[in-house]
């Protein structure tokens, strides 16, 4: 393949073009409010099976597909009728945005979307770029993250490229993303509704709009590949650097850099390139490579940052990144979600 187009968002030609790109069974990544997201047309098998090609994706972690509005459900689920003020509670306070609901699919999604399972993860992006997109295409486009598979996820078009330059047709550039995690991803089919992946939509909405109780999703590790998964996001590895990540729960909140100190202390004395995820204010250490990451008690910079973050350190070529744990609860959930997956050994 050429090398990758690529395609400013705010030029209508090159939308237009984006649009074709996608009409003619290739691949566009494309901006949303979350993270880049790598797309092709859902309803096309064919399509469907180059963002895998691509991406290095196994056909085990099914895709989401985003629609422009919920006046596109019913062409590609069944939901029946018991759910129907649920997901109509829901899609109303929450669409578009950042959450994906698990839905009966039907019979025009290909099998290749869901992992060969029954639910079928949709969303409707508040992106203006995403949604001037899908509404010019009039589409339902299947788009996991525009990156590699288990690498760190994109928030700008530069990332896309720097994995995917040559692997795939265009990327229409929107400039950095905003919130800069991927979409919380709720199964509301059940009762409690069962949450596969923490995100900037958190369990407490959700049951505020619905009144239903939400169970968090709890995997079982395992050492084998599994023959497919409930849900996008729930990989145990994900979203990692190249370099060793290493978490370190702040135990000394009045000194917070204490444990960073010691542990990058060991780390240069086995002779290892260290690069620090350093929050806003905290002291610089010593040898190390930095990437300011955001105001510790802003989640919402913290969350809007840390994959950008996390890539420059790898720019630097680093051995081993060093990176404080945010404490529970909100946003910082899935930060921590990511934060975890991502320090899984190999």
């Amino acid at each position: 393949m050429p090398k990758t187009l690529h395609l400013d968002a705010a030029n209508p030609s090159d939308l237009a073009l984006a649009v074709s790109i996608l009409e003619r069974g290739n691949l566009l990544a494309f901006a949303t409010e979350t993270v880049y997201g790598l797309g092709a047309n859902a309803l096309n098998p064919q399509a469907v099976e180059q963002i895998f090609l691509a991406k290095q994706r196994p056909h085990w972690d099914p895709l989401i597909v985003h629609l422009s509005s919920a006046a596109q459900l019913p062409e590609i689920t069944n939901i029946p009728s018991h759910l129907e003020s649920r997901i109509s509670n829901l899609a109303a306070v929450f669409w578009p945005g950042p959450l994906t609901l698990l839905l009966p699919r039907n019979q025009s999604i290909p099998d290749a979307v869901t992992a060969g399972r029954e639910l079928v993860g949709v969303r409707v992006p508040a992106h203006p770029s995403a949604q001037a997109l899908l509404t010019a295409s009039g589409l339902p486009i299947a788009a996991p993250s525009a990156n590699l598979f288990g690498h760190t996820s994109p928030t700008t078009a530069a990332h896309v490229l720097n994995d995917l330059d040559g692997r795939i047709d265009a990327v229409l550039d929107a400039g950095p993303t905003s919130i800069g995690l991927e979409s919380t991803v709720l199964d509301p089919t059940q009762t409690p509704m069962l949450l596969y992946r923490p995100g900037a939509i958190t369990p407490e909405q959700l049951t505020a709009a619905t009144g239903v109780a939400v169970q968090i999703h709890s995997p079982i590790p395992s050492t084998a590949e599994p023959e497919s998964l409930p849900s996008p996001g729930v990989g145990l590895r994900h979203y990692a650097p190249r370099a060793r990540l290493i978490l370190i729960e702040v135990t000394e909140p009045d000194d917070p850099s204490h444990t960073l100190l010691n542990r990058n202390q060991a780390e240069l004395a086995a002779g290892h390139r260290v690069g620090l995820l350093l929050p806003h204010g905290w002291a610089i250490l010593p040898k190390t490579y930095m990437s300011f990451w955001g105001d510790w008690d802003d989640p919402e910079s913290l969350a809007h940052n840390l994959f950008a973050a996390l890539r420059h350190l790898d720019d630097l070529k680093v051995d081993v990144i060093l990176a404080p744990l945010p404490s529970p609860g909100g946003l910082n959930d899935a930060t921590r979600d990511r934060l975890q997956k991502a320090a899984i050994p190999k």
